[in-house]
C-alpha cells in the first residue's frame, strides 16, 4: 500500500518518455523548457521547440500529462520553420514601429525562409528595407519572450476592429465558430497565430531582408494588393553567408537572364506563359527530344500523335472536367464544349480502345510529345519553369497486373540512364491516396500496394508523402538536385487503375476472358520547357558536349584564312556536329572571348599556320589551350565525349 504521501506526489507526477526509450518523471506543469534544462547540455542552450506526442509547441507549454517528448533545435527542420516563422514576427513589429499605418495580413515561413504581406501607405524603399533590418537588431537585442495567449472569437474580433486591422478581423471570420484563436506576443506586438515560436527574440542569430514583391490578398486579383517582404533566417551566421553566397551565384545563372544572353528564348506579352524559341534554344529542345527518342524506341515504345482539343464528354470520361477543370483551357464555339487537352493520357486511352488486344500485345508502351496546355494564374508564371504551354516525354503504359512490378522497374531503369546523362542524383517520394480521389478505396489499395511493392524490389530508397497522388492514382515523384544543390520535382511514375476501367478498357486473357489492363502514366524529364529552364541554371550555360547548341566555332585569324575556316566547318558538319564560323573582321582576342561569353565547348583557331599544316589550333571552354589537332583526332575526341555524355 502507498502511504498518503507517496500517493499524492505520484498524482501530481508526469512520464516524459524521451527518443532514446527513457522515462523521466516530472511535477506535472512542467514545461519542455524545464526538461532541457534538466537535461542539460547542447539541448539546454539550443532547443527552441519541442514536439510532444508528434505536436509542436513551444517550449513553455506546461505538461499536464504523460507524453513522449522531443527537444528540437533549429538545426532541425521543424526548428528552422519556428526560428524563421518567429523571424517573421519580429520583422512585423519592426514594420509597426517605423510604420503604425501598416496594417497586417499574414507572415507564414517558406521553403528558404518567410514573408509578411502588409497594407502600407506607399512603396517600401530599399533605404526603408535597411531600416526595418536595423529596427529587427534592435528588438533582438532587447531579447523579448514570445508568450502565448488564447483569446475567445468576440474577444478577438473586438481587438483586431479596435487596432483597425481588417485583414485579421476577415481571418478571424472566416475560421470555425469552434476555433483555438491563439495570440503571441513580444513586447508591445501581438499578433493571430497558431505558432509556435522559439523562447525569445533574443534567439534569432542570424537574419536577411531580400525583397519587396506585389502580392493580392488572398490570390485574388479583385482584392487589395499588398507589398510582400521576404527574408530568410538561419541558425548561425556562416550559414545564412553560404545562403546569400547560393543565391547571388542563383541570380547569376537565372535561366531567363541566360536565356537572352545566348539567345535560347524568350517571354513575350503577346502570349504570357509560352515560350518563343529562337534557333538555338530549338535546337537545344530538339538534341532532348532525339536524345528522349533513341531511349525509348530501344525500350519498345511507339510515339504517336493525339488531337490536341477534345469535346467536353471526353474529359467527362476520363474524370478532368470533375476534378481538373480549373486548370484547363476550354473553348465554347456553336453550343460545342471542348477544351485544349492539359495531358495525353485521355487519347491514349481512345487509342487503345480503337483495337481488339490481346495479352499478348501487352505491354504496350505508348510515347507523345505534342503540345500541352494548362491554366497557371498569372502571378505564378515563371519564365520556363513555370508555364502555361508545355511539352512532356510523356508516356502510357498498358500492361497486365501480373507486369506491374517488372513495367515500373524498366522504368526506373530509364530513369537512372536519363538523369545520369545530366549528372544529376535524385530523391523518390511516394505519393498516397487524395482527399480528391477518383474511384472505390479497395481499388486505391491494390493500387498503391502493387506499386510499393514494384518501388520495394528495385531495392531503391525512399519517401512517403501521405494524400499527394493524382486523383486517379498513386504515383512516384521524383526529386533532382542540380548543381547548386536545389531540389526541382521532374520525373512521375504513376499506377491508374481507374482510367482504363472509366473507358472500359480490355484485353483478351489466354482463357479467353476479357480482363482490365493497368494504366502506368510515365514522364521523365517532364515539361521539357522547364527541364531545359532547370538545366540552364544547372550548367550555368555551359552545357556539355552533346547538348550544346553550338558545340565548336571555327575562328579565322585573317580573312584569307576564311575559306579553309569554312572547310573546317563543312566536314565537322557533315560529321555530324554543330558548328558556326567567325571570320568576321575582328582581333582573334576579340573573337575567342565572344565565343567564351557565349559559353561554346570548342573554339578552333585557323591561321597560316594551320591551313599549310591541315590542323586546327584548338582551344577547350574549360580546359583552355589543347594545342594543334588533325581534323581526324578533333573528331575522334569530339565525338567520345558525345557518346558518353561527358559533363566537361
Amino acid at each position: 500500500m502507498f502511504k498518503e504521501g507517496e500517493r499524492e506526489r505520484m498524482s501530481n507526477e508526469i512520464a516524459v518518455t524521451l527518443p532514446d526509450g527513457a522515462v523521466r518523471r516530472y511535477p506535472a506543469g512542467t514545461t519542455p523548457a524545464d526538461i532541457a534544462r534538466d537535461l542539460g547540455g547542447r539541448m539546454a542552450r539550443e532547443a527552441v521547440v519541442a514536439r510532444v506526442d508528434g505536436r509542436l509547441v513551444d517550449l513553455s507549454r506546461p505538461l499536464e500529462r504523460d507524453v513522449h517528448l522531443e527537444l528540437l533545435t533549429a538545426d532541425t527542420p521543424e526548428g528552422l520553420e519556428v526560428l524563421r516563422h518567429s523571424t517573421a514576427h519580429v520583422m512585423a513589429q519592426a514594420v509597426l514601429r517605423l510604420i503604425p499605418e501598416a496594417k497586417l495580413a499574414i507572415g507564414p515561413p517558406i521553403e528558404h525562409g518567410f514573408y509578411y504581406d502588409f497594407d502600407l501607405p506607399e512603396p517600401l524603399t530599399p533605404e526603408m528595407l535597411e531600416r526595418i533590418e536595423e529596427e529587427m537588431r534592435r528588438i533582438i537585442q532587447e531579447d523579448y519572450p514570445f508568450t502565448r495567449e488564447v483569446k475567445p472569437r468576440e474577444e478577438a474580433l473586438r481587438y483586431y476592429r479596435e487596432k483597425g486591422e481588417p485583414y485579421k478581423v476577415e481571418i478571424i471570420e472566416d475560421l470555425e465558430e469552434d476555433a483555438e484563436l491563439s495570440f503571441y506576443s513580444q513586447g508591445e506586438f501581438t499578433d493571430l497565430c497558431r505558432g509556435p515560436h522559439v523562447p525569445s527574440t533574443g534567439r534569432i542569430k542570424a537574419f536577411k531582408l531580400q525583397s519587396v514583391a506585389g502580392a493580392y490578398w488572398r490570390g485574388d486579383a479583385r482584392r487589395p494588393m499588398l507589398q510582400r517582404i521576404y527574408g530568410t533566417a538561419f541558425p548561425k551566421k556562416s550559414q545564412l553567408e553560404r545562403h546569400l553566397e547560393m543565391l547571388a551565384e542563383a541570380e547569376r545563372r537565372d535561366h531567363r537572364k541566360l536565356g537572352r544572353e545566348l539567345d535560347l528564348f524568350s517571354f513575350r506579352e503577346v502570349a504570357p506563359g509560352f515560350i518563343f524559341w529562337h534557333p538555338k534554344g530549338y535546337t537545344l529542345y530538339r538534341t532532348l527530344l532525339d536524345f528522349s527518342r533513341r531511349l525509348q524506341e530501344a525500350r519498345g515504345y511507339q510515339e504517336v500523335s493525339t488531337p490536341w482539343i477534345y469535346r467536353k464528354q471526353l474529359w467527362e470520361t476520363s474524370g478532368h472536367w470533375d476534378h481538373f477543370q480549373d486548370n484547363m483551357f476550354p473553348i465554347a464555339k456553336d453550343d460545342d464544349e471542348m477544351a485544349v487537352k492539359p495531358m495525353n493520357c485521355p487519347g491514349h486511352c481512345v487509342l487503345y480502345a480503337g483495337d481488339v488486344r490481346s495479352y499478348r500485345d501487352l505491354p504496350l508502351k505508348i510515347a507523345e510529345y505534342g503540345p500541352l496546355a494548362r491554366y497557371e494564374p498569372s502571378g505564378t508564371l515563371h519564365g520556363a519553369l513555370r508555364v502555361r504551354g508545355f511539352h512532356q516525354d510523356d508516356a502510357h503504359i498498358f500492361a497486365r497486373e501480373d507486369q506491374i512490378e517488372e513495367q515500373i522497374a524498366e522504368v526506373l531503369e530509364l530513369v537512372d540512364e536519363i538523369y545520369k546523362a545530366f549528372g544529376m542524383s535524385y530523391d523518390i517520394y511516394f505519393s498516397t491516396r487524395p482527399d480528391n480521389f477518383m474511384g472505390e478505396i479497395e481499388t486505391w489499395d491494390r493500387a498503391e500496394a502493387a506499386l510499393e511493392r514494384a518501388l520495394q524490389a528495385s531495392g531503391r530508397s525512399y519517401r512517403l508523402n501521405p494524400g499527394d497522388g493524382a486523383f486517379y492514382g498513386p504515383k512516384l515523384d521524383f526529386e533532382v538536385t542540380d548543381a547548386l544543390g536545389r531540389k526541382w520535382q521532374c520525373a512521375t511514375v504513376q499506377l491508374d487503375f481507374q482510367m482504363p476501367q472509366r473507358f472500359g478498357l480490355t484485353y483478351v486473357d489466354r482463357d479467353g476472358s476479357h480482363k482490365q489492363p493497368v494504366m502506368i502514366h510515365r514522364a521523365i524529364m517532364g515539361s521539357l520547357e522547364r527541364f531545359i529552364g532547370i538545366l540552364v541554371e544547372h550548367y550555368a550555360g555551359a552545357f556539355p558536349l552533346w547538348l550544346a547548341p553550338v558545340q565548336a566555332r571555327v575562328i579565322s585569324i585573317a580573312d584569307d584564312h576564311a575559306p579553309y575556316a569554312r572547310e573546317i566547318r563543312d566536314k565537322l558538319a557533315a560529321a555530324g556536329f554543330r558548328v558556326e564560323t567567325d571570320d568576321r573582321n575582328e582581333k582573334i582576342g576579340y573573337k575567342i572571348r565572344e565565343a567564351q561569353v557565349q559559353k561554346i565547348p570548342y573554339m578552333l583557331v585557323v591561321g597560316g599556320k594551320e591551313v599549310e599544316s591541315g590542323t586546327v589550333a584548338v582551344r577547350h571552354r574549360k580546359q583552355g589551350d589543347l594545342g594543334p589537332m588533325t581534323l581526324e583526332a578533333l573528331v575522334q575526341r569530339m565525338r567520345g565525349e558525345v557518346e558518353s555524355y561527358a559533363q566537361d
